[in-house]
């Protein structure tokens, strides 16, 4: 019963809500009502005026008085119209045209845009509400292009590794595998899940930082240090795949810093550079002071990134080598943009294709 009346309730504010937009800002009642107060006040004046006069009223003087009572009446009637046409044609018009794309836009068509009423150099109040709608729908319209890009990629990147899992899940059901095989199948459905835990981590922190609901907490560290440990982390990953790795770094470099958003930069830039490396290839590790920044420099020699992928390297779910798309999602650069920019630094990429790439962050040593 509650939902019925509210539910009754709703269609009633619909139809109200309807009846509002339909009806005129300046109806013909408000004209009439108008004109009629200001036909009383005129008519008023001049009799006050009148009886002001010590004269006597003929019926000359009658008649001349009565003649302009009725121009009075015909002037007001005149000038009414007059300011309505041009109410109708500068107010209410804009104002409909408005309301019109409005409703459009609530509705989900972002690509409304409303036509200006004048020129450039003639610009109005109209024109400035306008300017600010069309630009608020192109905001919208690509905040939306955004979130349905971000739904599709996060649906597939959950959705391959969820297909492994059940594919392999179904295998172990099988009472004829080896124990070999159900080692294999195994180890794999770990690995799937281990992807699914890290993108959907990656996920949540991304969505906290936009929302900035991460808020860093600098503290006063040596940069180097941290640099080092973070390289050490990666060193059975070089020797296995015979990659040499340089650092040059000062032998100390005190920041007043998030020391944990920066664990999570350099990370991902150095897992970036030795998975894009092949066999023999060489990955540096540098760092420079100068005044008051420091700047954080990851390089490799390998593939590189093409001039078409390199400037969208920072987006997310973006990856520019297909070749790679397994160990990885897409979420790491766009993690480590996001941090830097909340850090107050700046990063920058650079790279050739088949020589290499050149991540660099700037910071300054005192936020």
């Amino acid at each position: 019963m509650a939902g019925i009346l509210i539910a009754e309730g709703g269609v009633k504010m619909r139809k109200k809500e309807k009846k509002v937009f339909k009806r005129s800002i300046f109806s013909l009642w408000d004209y009439f009502m108008f004109f009629v107060l200001i036909s009383f006040l005129l008519t008023c004046s001049f009799y006050l005026f009148f009886k002001t006069l010590d004269i006597d009223f003929d019926i000359n003087i009658r008649r001349s008085a009565i003649f302009t009572f009725v121009n009075i009446f015909f002037l007001s009637l005149l000038f009414a119209i007059i300011d309505g046409i041009r109410q109708k044609f500068m107010v209410e018009r804009p104002v409909k045209r408005i309301l019109e794309a409005t409703r459009q836009l609530t509705k989900g068509d972002f690509t409304v845009r409303i036509k200006p009423i004048n020129r450039t150099d003639r610009m109005n109040e109209f024109d400035a509400i306008i300017e600010d709608f069309n630009k608020m729908a192109e905001e919208l319209g690509g905040m939306e292009t955004l979130r349905a890009d971000f739904v599709a990629n996060v649906s597939h990147e959950i959705k391959t590794p969820l297909a492994i899992i059940q594919n392999y899940a179904a295998a172990l059901q099988k009472t004829d595998i080896s124990p070999e095989q159900r080692d294999e199948y195994t180890g794999t459905i770990i690995t799937a899940s281990e992807k699914l835990s890290t993108l959907i981590t990656n996920i949540l922190k991304l969505s906290k930082l936009e929302n900035q609901k991460i808020v860093p907490k600098p503290e006063e560290y040596d940069l180097c240090a941290q640099l080092a440990e973070c390289a050490l982390s990666f060193e059975e990953m070089w020797e296995k795949k015979s990659i040499a790795f340089k650092a040059e770094m000062d032998d100390k470099a005190v920041i007043f810093a998030d020391k944990d958003m920066l664990d999570m930069v350099w990370n991902n830039l150095l897992s970036n550079a030795f998975k894009f490396c092949e066999p023999g290839d060489t990955v540096t590790l540098s760092q420079a002071s100068d005044g008051d920044t420091v700047s954080v420099s990851v390089s490799d020699t390998g593939c590189g990134i093409s001039e078409i992928a390199l400037p969208r390297v920072f987006d997310k779910f973006y990856q520019g080598d297909t070749s790679h798309s397994q160990e990885g999602n897409g979420l790491g650069l766009a993690l480590v943009h996001r941090v830097v920019e909340l850090l107050g630094g700046h990063i920058s990429a650079h790279s050739i294709p088949g020589e290499g790439s050149v991540f660099t962050v700037c910071l300054n040593i005192r936020q």
